[in-house]
């Protein structure tokens, strides 16, 4: 799944408030409510700077209009922060993750680690390919990890600071490394979304990846086709500029490919199933002694010392891994790209996912989630119905509940009966679920999934939104199949 690899200790225990008293208009109310506030804000009154604050609090009044709601049909506000206090805590390990992920990029700037990536990558990589590679990248790395987090937060972050050297669109560089990163998320045993999906289908892991693979394989192919296309269309005379570059980013770090030890290890210890924390913070520390032996200047710089003793050290590597650090070349566009916010930097993604988290539970807590899933389901009596109902929930909850593990939950529970009934193997289900539910959650700015890729990569969800071709394209692909009904596995097919 989400790269976030933290799961509901029993997924298939995971309760669904259903709320009798509520009809489906009344659970609609606050959805219209928030849609309604976020158009205006972001389009009518702060444009681009709507996530620096005013976002968080107009989820929080959409909380507030789901709490009427609620209060009107007889839930009382003590239930409403019971279910709030349980949607924050499930994202204790997101966020724990995101500040070390905060960290880690700030030591592995210091230490050239970044910049030595960015530095050979110039060299290998160049604009015509550039894309393309960064999605197969990127699958390789997640499908090894089973983690798009990870994957985004190491060579996503060295990825998009060669394709901003390289002179390519932000948003085209992290729509193909997200492209990459969920196809791999999805289809590796390793990740807890593609556990979680057969587990609420009532299906078999491997199974359900091997299921998968006729729906992803045709789009992430699509999606390599579209890359490689836009890469040919791509202006490349600013390609000769990279020469000035490389010496910029030699002159200002030692540069040297043994700094390549650290990333190689923390993926190495994600392969072995080390805890993505842990592996995080293993980074965040060999960043640091990194630093340390191979940009001592540097780390005396940010510590404003003319001297290298353990005092020193110690605030240097601090400061970058807890505050804003930069480091200056003789670039003026390089100077914005080896710029890092340290954990400061990311708690602004932290009281969005917080924000999202209340109005998440107060809907959950009111019933809303589960008359809106009922109603869906109730539209459609014919196959395809159901496969569309499916996925209409699962991008439904991703808007509304603000989490990915309960826009696989709860359609998980509440279809998996519709698809027996219709005689249809639990593997349609699972892969339903993962289409729809899995990979477009980073499509949405104010849900757990969009906030964090948005905050590790420095990039606007409205702008890599058209170019996450792979995450898109998903949800019309298993839509596709089950219209003329590809690959639609019967209850005792083998």
């Amino acid at each position: 799944m989400e790269s976030q690899n933290i799961t509901p200790t029993d997924p298939q225990s995971e309760e669904i408030i259903e709320n009798r008293e509520l009809n489906i208009w009344e659970a609609l109310i606050p959805i219209i409510a928030l849609v309604g506030m976020l158009f205006y804000n972001v389009y009518y009154a702060f444009g681009d700077d709507a996530l620096s604050g005013s976002n968080q609090f107009i989820l929080l009044l959409g909380a507030a209009v789901a709490a009427i709601v609620g209060f009107f049909n007889k839930v009382s506000y003590k239930q409403m922060m019971e279910e709030v206090a349980r949607n924050v805590k499930s994202t204790t390990g997101a966020l724990l993750i995101l500040l070390m992920v905060g960290s880690l990029a700030g030591t592995w700037l210091i230490s050239g680690i970044i910049p030595t990536m960015i530095y050979y990558g110039l060299q290998i990589l160049n604009p015509t390919i550039f894309l393309a590679a960064c999605v197969i990248i990127c699958a390789i790395i997640s499908i090894a990890t089973g983690s798009s987090w990870t994957t985004s937060a190491t060579v996503g972050i060295a990825l998009i600071g060669i394709g901003d050297t390289l002179g390519i669109s932000l948003g085209m560089t992290a729509g193909a490394v997200i492209s990459g990163a969920y196809f791999g998320d999805k289809m590796s045993p390793l990740s807890d979304t593609t556990n979680l999906a057969p587990a609420m289908a009532g299906g078999e892991l491997f199974s359900h990846i091997k299921y998968m693979t006729y729906t992803t394989v045709p789009t992430v192919v699509v999606t390599l086709i579209v890359f490689i296309i836009i890469g040919f269309t791509l202006d490349t005379s600013g390609t000769p500029e990279i020469g000035e570059q490389l010496e910029a980013i030699k002159s200002a770090f030692t540069i040297s490919p043994w700094l390549f030890i650290v990333p190689i290890i923390v993926i190495g210890l994600i392969i072995k199933k080390t805890p993505p924390l842990i592996a995080l913070l293993a980074g965040t520390l060999l960043g640091a002694i990194a630093a340390i032996i191979a940009q001592p200047d540097i780390v005396m710089s940010i510590a404003g010392t003319e001297k290298l003793d353990f005092n020193s050290a110690y605030i240097g590597v601090m400061k970058a891994m807890t505050v804003d650090t930069a480091v200056e070349t003789s670039s003026k566009e390089l100077n914005d790209l080896f710029t890092a916010g340290g954990m400061s930097g990311m708690l602004g993604t932290i009281w969005l996912i917080v924000c999202a988290m209340v109005f998440g539970g107060v809907m959950d807590a009111i019933g809303a989630l589960a008359r809106i899933s009922n109603a869906l389901l109730s539209l459609f009596d014919s196959v395809f119905g159901l496969f569309a109902s499916t996925v209409a929930s699962c991008l439904a909850l991703n808007l509304t509940a603000s989490d990915q593990y309960l826009a696989i939950v709860v359609p998980g529970r509440m279809y998996a009966k519709a698809f027996k009934d219709k005689g249809l193997a639990p593997e349609n289900l699972s892969r339903t679920l993962e289409d729809s539910g899995t990979v477009t959650s980073v499509l949405v700015p104010w849900n757990t999934c969009g906030a964090y890729q948005s905050g590790v990569l420095g990039v606007p969800v409205v702008d890599y939104f058209f170019f996450a071709i792979f995450n898109w394209l998903s949800p019309f692909t298993t839509l596709l199949f089950a219209a003329f009904r590809i690959k639609i596995k019967q209850l005792g097919d083998k």
